[in-house]
C-alpha cells in the first residue's frame, strides 16, 4: 500500500502525469472567498461557477455536508469541491470543519477518482479556516483514499 507523499509547492499546479483531481473543502453555506479557493479562482472561474449554482439549487439537489461536486478544468484535471465544514466561523459549537462529512465526500471521491483513473492532489484540507486537525483528517484521508489504492500528494504552500 502506498503512502501519503507530503511536498511544499501549490496543490493547485499537481506534479503528476495523467489524470488529476485537486480536493478542497468548501462550507455549506454558499461561502466562496477565502483561504484555498481563492488559488483556485485565480486558475480556473468554473469551480467558483459550479460551487455557487450548486449551492444556490440546493433544494433540488444533493449539496450539503459530505456531499462532493467534480468539476472538469483542463483535459485531465478536475476540482473536488467536498463539503465539510459547516459555516465559517468558530463559535459556541466549535470550529466549522465536520470530520464525518469530509470522510463521507472522501469516500465519494474514491469511487470517483478510481473511475477516473486519477491521482488525488489537496493541501491539509479541513485544517485552514475550517480549523480543523490534520492529525484527524490524515487518517481519513489514508483509509478512504490510500487504501483503495489511490495515490495522493498533499502540498504544503510557503515556509513552516
Amino acid at each position: 500500500m502506498s503512502e501519503i507523499t507530503y511536498i511544499r509547492g501549490d496543490a493547485t499546479v499537481p506534479s503528476a502525469k495523467g489524470p488529476k483531481v485537486i480536493a478542497h473543502v468548501c462550507n455549506d453555506i454558499g461561502g466562496w472567498g477565502k483561504g484555498f479557493v481563492l488559488s483556485l479562482s485565480r486558475r480556473w472561474p468554473e469551480p467558483e461557477a459550479a460551487y455557487r449554482a450548486w449551492h444556490r439549487e440546493r433544494a433540488s439537489n444533493d449539496f450539503g455536508l459530505g456531499a462532493l461536486q467534480l468539476v472538469r478544468v483542463r483535459p485531465d484535471v478536475w476540482v473536488a469541491n467536498m463539503v465539510g465544514q459547516r459555516g465559517v466561523r468558530t463559535g459556541s459549537k466549535g470550529v466549522p470543519v465536520r470530520y464525518e462529512a469530509i470522510d463521507a465526500a472522501l469516500a465519494r471521491l474514491a469511487d470517483r477518482a478510481l473511475d477516473l483513473d486519477a491521482s488525488v492532489h489537496m493541501p491539509r484540507i479541513g485544517c485552514g479556516l475550517a480549523g480543523g486537525k490534520w492529525s484527524r483528517v490524515e487518517p481519513l484521508v489514508a483509509e478512504r483514499l490510500v487504501r483503495r489504492g489511490i495515490a495522493v500528494t498533499v502540498y504544503d504552500h510557503g515556509e513552516g
